[in-house]
């Protein structure tokens, strides 16, 4: 029993001194996590400088954009060919993927040699063979009378200005062939293919194996979004945020990065962490000076760097009695699988002997333990340095994701990887040492690249498919050149009928006299009162106008919806209890100040504190009003109350307001515009035009009430399915269709039901219709502001959609923003187009050659949305070129505007008694 102890201590001596003596020698070879995170930082400046336009071309780690924009969804069906170059074997591959209510892929494939001639011969030579051996695969299998989408995974380092294009950079590996650096990978293939009558093949997709490896496992696990390849060589690829990619054009969505890693310190930036052992197998390869890290860590370098430790070992007399064999002094006779094999758990020392004694050595048992811990030290040192390059990575996305912890997955493939018996746990737990806030899978990919290739050429088939129907969708809503000049020039006929008494009680643009005859000219002042109504809520104001300044004191009350569309009386006495609570808290109970009403609905006026309701819009529904004089209602309901008595001078409409609020900071001011919850302009007409009201002198300001344009059936061609079923669902179906095409209360309903459709048609939120997305009026237009800001990372755009119950892809969020865009655009050129009517009319009226006005301008849509305004002006500019117009954003124009046309009204009044 004391014997077995004793041989038991000898030995666990013996394998420490070993260690020891090898931990010494090989002292700079072991990385401390301090040198890794050191390591980390080197790695991220890398990527950086291979990220930046300046600075890539002297980037050694070259991050190169793939043009892959999305992982699979699992909606991708058909048939696929792929190809693999870039091992010492070349496969053909056949994969069919389907769905059949879950996941499918059934895959055929074969393998061919790839000779040394034809690696290292002619580039045509190469490419004419790789197209025999798929001409051969499609013979064998019964493909050749199939047109058939190709996918080519090529292991090399491409520069990419598309998918189905590759420029190679450098041959890696064993590879180098002849005339191929420099030139378009896919098209030398193509034109090989071309010599085969039989083949009928569209090559889709050029992919880097890194990035098959991601996608054959992202298939499988949405979440991975890094691929990692650690076998002959070694390489990664992740999905970068395209606002950091300066290489590629558009801020939209995430594109995947080949990050190239294997050429990571051919700028020096490793060579403390270099040894002589690397230095020498360097210059020994077949490409001196490149791919130094690659060089410290893959498959194709493992084994050579052992043979050149143990030599020098043997050398140094710390191995084999300082003997010798001529097998150890030759290049390549220690492969990979060697040092897998000799590192095995159990019977590791034995197969340690075995090999060693294949290269004519005589170990002893010493011998043994020493060499089995070399080929730890240095698959160890191995499994640190990727480990540091993927926890930098890991760390970008996280920090790309603005998140305090990331949960992802990593694709995993490569012979190292997957036959060596202690890497891959290595190699996780050191990354999560280094990124303790990262939950990290690692997935190993069963088929590899080539199915990956598949998969990338499947998801490129699908999102095109996908992407025609979208455009399809977005095509209703541009309007061409041609179109917006139709939309014009309807409103101007429109506008024309309107003030025609013979056409008047036909036109959609009810044209109607305000009884403002004048603008401000800086004499006004006193108090007055103003009202405002014209949404769901409603203010009164307190309006101090002296020597061109305005001070004003309001307070905002609700108008509940019981009201909005309860009984008239109950409306005004409503605004009536609203006015003595203001009157109330600003002590002015008993005070007859005059008063200018602000309501903003259509009203057809007779004087100016004279208003018929012509129809309610906004949402107002209040019965027993339309038809009748809104100003008497008012007055009828201060009489009810019997607590003060007001003088009403002016009944306005806002959009008069802000024109008037305007023309009191810019004389040229004489048109008004609203863009926000409804759409309206109302201008200075000739009163020689108006020909509903007596009189030729002077000018009047018309309430054009262009929200009803349309409604005659004049815009129909450029309606969509979309508008009609917005309108349909509306309170006043088949009225203001033109508002309901450019005004805020309408662009998120249509919004909505787009994206009811694309979900329909599988194209969105994986065919799901949230409850939350059929809840009519959920989209406000408030979120296609948001959505649409170039400030705002798809990430918010995210997130503002999972407040509204909507899961997305970064895909989806992509594409709901187009919809936002695509609609809100169309809404701003539509406004412009009726702008541009009125400004060209304004013009010729005047018979000027040149026409200089400037709008005021007020409304939600116009302030907030990021574009909608100079979309707007761009249209007015390009359609009525002869116009100079200066758009001016009006300051509480519904307010200080009835304010200022009470003024007005009262001073016309002195020598104007008819008013």
């Amino acid at each position: 029993m004391f014997a077995v102890h004793l041989v038991a201590f000898y030995f666990t001596k013996l394998k420490e001194d070993q260690i020891k003596k090898v931990d010494r020698f090989l002292y700079h070879m072991r990385l401390s996590d301090e040198t890794l995170v050191d390591i980390m930082a080197r790695f991220q400046a890398e990527m950086e400088k291979g990220l930046g336009k300046d600075t890539n071309p002297t980037a050694s780690v070259k991050m190169l954009p793939t043009f892959v924009r999305a992982i699979p969804d699992g909606s991708e069906n058909g048939e696929f060919l792929s190809l693999d170059l870039g091992g010492s074997k070349f496969r053909v591959l056949k994969v069919q993927v389907s769905q059949e209510g879950q996941q499918n892929v059934q895959m055929e494939s074969q393998f061919y040699p790839m000779p040394n001639e034809i690696t290292r011969g002619n580039g045509t030579e190469l490419f004419d063979y790789v197209a025999d051996c798929l001409a051969d695969f499609m013979k064998n299998k019964d493909l050749t009378h199939k047109k058939l989408p190709l996918g080519f995974t090529f292991s090399f380092p491409c520069r990419q200005n598309k998918l189905e294009e590759g420029v190679l950079l450098s041959w890696t590996k064993k590879f180098k062939a002849r005339g191929v650096q420099d030139t378009d990978v896919v098209n030398r293939l193509a034109t090989a293919m071309k010599k085969h009558k039989d083949l009928d093949v569209d090559i889709l997709a050029l992919v880097n194996d890194t990035v098959g490896t991601m996608m054959t496992c992202a298939y499988d696990d949405p979440n991975c979004e890094v691929g990692v390849i650690i076998g002959t060589g070694t390489n990664a690829c992740y999905m970068e945020d395209m606002s950091n990619i300066d290489l590629v054009e558009g801020d939209e969505g995430r594109m995947c990065i080949n990050t190239e890693w294997g050429a990571f310190g051919d700028d020096g930036a490793l060579e403390d962490i270099r040894t002589e052992f690397d230095r020498e197998l360097d210059l020994g390869s077949l490409n001196p000076g490149k791919q130094l890290f690659e060089k410290m860590i893959s498959g194709l370098y493992m084994g050579e760097l052992v043979r050149l430790i143990l030599l020098k070992m043997a050398k140094v007399g710390l191995l084999f009695g300082g003997a010798k064999s001529s097998a150890l002094h030759t290049k390549g006779k220690i492969e990979t699988q060697h040092v897998a094999a000799m590192e095995m758990s159990k019977e590791g020392l034995a197969n340690t002997r075995e090999i060693l004694v294949d290269l004519g050595l005589e170990p002893s048992e010493s011998d043994c333990i020493a060499v089995q811990h070399v080929c730890t030290i240095v698959s160890f040192r191995s499994a640190n340095l990727c480990a540091a390059a993927l926890a930098t990575i890991l760390t970008r996305l996280r920090e790309n994701k603005k998140l305090a912890r990331l949960r992802t997955t990593v694709g995993m493939d490569g012979t190292l990887y997957k036959t060596h018996p202690q890497y891959p746990k290595r190699l996780h737990k050191v990354v999560r040492r280094l990124v303790p806030n990262c939950d990290v899978r690692f997935l190993l990919s069963e088929s590899g690249s080539t199915k990956g290739a598949a998969m990338v050429t499947a998801v490129a088939s699908r999102v095109q498919a996908q992407r025609k129907q979208i455009d399809k969708v977005l095509a209703l809503f541009q309007l061409t050149r041609e179109q917006l000049l139709g939309v014009r020039d309807k409103m101007r006929a429109e506008l024309e009928y309107g003030l025609k008494k013979k056409t008047h009680s036909l036109a959609t643009v009810k044209m109607l006299p305000t009884y403002v005859y004048g603008m401000p000219d800086g004499t006004e002042k006193g108090k007055f009162l103003a009202l405002d109504l014209g949404g769901t809520n409603f203010r009164v104001l307190l309006v101090k106008i002296r020597r061109r300044s305005v001070r004003m004191y309001n307070k905002i009350f609700a108008i509940p919806l019981e009201i909005m569309q309860g009984t008239g009386e109950e409306l005004f006495d409503h605004i009536v209890q609203c006015i003595a609570d203001f009157l109330d808290y600003m002590g002015l109970k008993g005070a007859q100040l005059p008063l200018g009403f602000t309501f903003s609905f259509p009203c057809r006026q007779t004087c100016i504190d004279k208003g018929t309701l012509v129809g309610w819009t906004k949402g107002f529904k209040a019965t027993d009003c339309e038809g009748e004089d809104v100003v008497d209602m008012l007055r009828e309901a201060i009489k009810r109350r019997n607590e003060f008595d007001l003088d009403i001078v002016a009944i306005v409409n806002d959009t008069v307001g802000t024109m008037m609020t305007c023309g009191y900071e810019d004389p040229r001011c004489e048109i008004g515009l609203i863009a926000g919850t409804g759409s309206n302009v109302c201008y200075m007409e000739e009163m020689r035009n108006i020909e509903l009201v007596d009189g030729d002198e002077g000018r009047m300001c018309v309430n054009t009430e262009w929200g009803g344009f349309g409604d005659n059936g004049c815009i129909d061609d450029i309606r969509t399915q979309y508008d009609k079923e917005v309108d349909e669902g509306s309170l006043n179906a088949g009225k203001q269709r033109y508002e309901k095409m450019t005004s805020g209360m309408y662009l998120g309903e249509i919004v909505r039901r787009i994206l009811i459709d694309l979900t329909r048609q599988g194209l969105l939120f994986r065919g799901q219709i949230s409850e939350r997305l059929r809840t009519r009026g959920i989209f406000e237009t408030k979120f296609l502001s948001q959505i649409e800001s170039d400030r705002l990372a798809l990430l918010q755009v995210r997130r503002i959609l999972q407040q509204l119950g909507l899961d997305s892809t970064c895909e989806d969020s992509i594409v709901v923003k187009e919809v936002c865009g695509a609609v809100s655009r169309r809404a701003a050129q539509m406004c412009g187009a009726g702008m541009a009517a009125i400004v060209e009319k304004r013009r010729e009226d005047q018979g000027l050659q040149h026409f200089k006005v400037t709008v005021g301008v007020d409304g939600t849509l116009y302030k907030l949305h990021p574009h909608f305004s100079r979309i707007l002006q761009e249209t007015v500019k390009e359609l009525a070129p002869q116009c100079d117009v200066t758009f001016m954003l009006s300051e509480d124009g519904s307010g200080k505007g009835a304010a200022l046309i009470t003024a007005v009204a009262k001073r016309l009044q002195q020598p104007r008694k008819d008013i």
